[in-house]
């Protein structure tokens, strides 16, 4: 439920009467005294989707657009027609007011000293949480990140041709963006030279980073969703506190990651999860301009509101090529998933055949891991890892001739083996490792 507060001229008093009479809205008036025209202060409880129709309809009776009109949420309202309001918008879609979408919009995105600080730290905070291999950590980083603001502020000012707000919006996402790079690449510098990970530590075994260095196109779904999530939610004039931390979510461990991997010296790091960032931020824009399109906010303004379709239109189609371009690099992770996981499922079922043989009675398989050259797809494996136990007391038979003359493992004519670009066998070599099991 709102309370709205409009200060019109006693010129147009009547025709707002009158337009109020018409739509069975219950009001109230004050003369307002204090101005040198005569002026009065016009009240009245609207549900949440009969807000921005009524305000269309009183500037269709010649209130000017840039009215003092103050609009407050309230709890309850006693009022003979305010049920009968509640019914007449209850199929209307539950959105707030243009006015209203703009100020949350506006009041989402911090001051730009308070911006740069809250993300210099979420950053930091981020960084050292995937240092530590911290899920809590990472997840700590996301709940101060203030990312929310901007990435929702320049869909807002798309729809409503607010130029002022779009502006705004990108120049903060950039520098966001920007100052987050800086801030991890410096921060991980600090911390490997000062020696406070361990010298010899493999940032390829942590599974936080790891994660981020292979993102396939499921990862489109978390951008989409907090895209969408946030423009939904600002729409409904709901808090946007948990959607927040699901668009940080997005964003700031792999801002962290671009800059583990430009202090340890590794630029394929730096770009893997470079593209992620970029793809994650571009599709949480134009997700969101699409749900605030398809929710129907325009500009009130007829002329303004063709020219805010066409720029919406290009800004869109802009944004999605991109999205798409860079896409192109999921793909290809997402291919490459598939390849490796083929390739992996099929030289285990080929040293699972070899041990489970007769010759090999006295033998267990315990396990089989392929071990790849490098983090970043495409990823060629290096050597085929078998752990194989046998009975304590005993001399196991050796089996290490015959897994390295697997088909599967030295060669690319095994029909049943998907290889290419992104998987080359006859690269692995095979190491046995012979387990005394009690």
């Amino acid at each position: 439920m709102r309370l709205v507060e409009i200060l019109i001229p006693e010129e147009k008093r009547e025709a707002v009467e009158e337009t109020l009479e018409d739509d069975d809205i219950d009001f109230t008036l004050v003369t307002e005294e204090s101005r040198d025209e005569p002026s009065v202060v016009i009240t009245f409880p609207l549900p949440v989707p009969a807000v921005e129709p009524t305000l269309d309809d009183l500037r269709d009776a010649g209130i000017d657009e840039d009215s003092y009109t103050v609009i407050v949420e309230t709890e309850t309202v006693v009022s003979e027609r305010i049920d009968d309001l509640e019914q007449r918008y209850a199929q209307n879609s539950p959105r707030i007011s243009r006015e209203e979408m703009q100020a949350s919009a506006k009041d989402l995105t911090p001051r730009f000293s308070t911006y740069l600080v809250m993300t210099v730290l979420s950053v930091v905070v981020g960084t050292a949480g995937l240092l530590l291999d911290s899920p809590a950590v990472v997840v700590g980083s996301m709940v101060i990140a203030p990312l929310m603001g901007p990435a929702l502020g320049a869909s807002v000012g798309t729809v409503i041709d607010d130029e002022v707000l779009f502006r705004r919006a990108i120049k903060l996402q950039a520098v966001g963006l920007g100052a987050g790079v800086a801030t991890a690449a410096a921060f991980a510098l600090f911390v490997r030279t000062t020696g406070l990970v361990p010298p010899e530590i493999d940032i390829f075994a942590i599974s936080e980073i790891r994660g981020r260095l292979t993102p396939d196109l499921l990862s489109l779904a978390i951008a989409i969703g907090a895209g969408g999530a946030g423009a939904w939610t600002l729409t409904a004039g709901t808090s946007a506190a948990l959607v927040g931390v699901m668009i940080a979510a997005a964003l700031v461990p792999p801002l962290g990651v671009v800059g583990i991997g430009i202090a340890w010296g590794l630029p394929q790091v730096a770009l893997a999860a470079g593209v992620l960032v970029l793809v994650n931020v571009l599709t949480i824009n134009v997700t969101s301009l699409g749900v605030l399109w398809y929710k129907g906010y325009r500009p009130d303004d007829w002329f303004q509101s063709d020219d805010a379709r066409i720029v919406t239109e290009k800004r869109a189609v802009a944004l999605a090529v991109v999205v798409v371009a860079l896409s192109a690099f999921l793909g290809v992770v997402t291919y490459d998933t598939y390849r490796t996981g083929a390739y992996e499922e099929t030289v285990t079922d080929d040293v699972t055949a070899v041990v489970a043989s007769p010759a090999y009675d006295d033998l267990t398989l315990v396990d089989v891991q392929v071990e790849y050259t490098g983090p970043v797809p495409p990823r060629q494996p290096d050597r085929v890892v078998v752990r194989v136990g046998y009975p304590v007391g005993t001399e196991p038979p050796r089996v290490d001739r015959e897994l390295s003359s697997l088909d599967s493992l030295r060669t690319e004519s095994s029909v049943h083996l998907p290889t290419g670009p992104f998987v080359d066998p006859a690269r692995a070599d095979v190491v046995v490792y012979y387990v005394a099991m009690g």
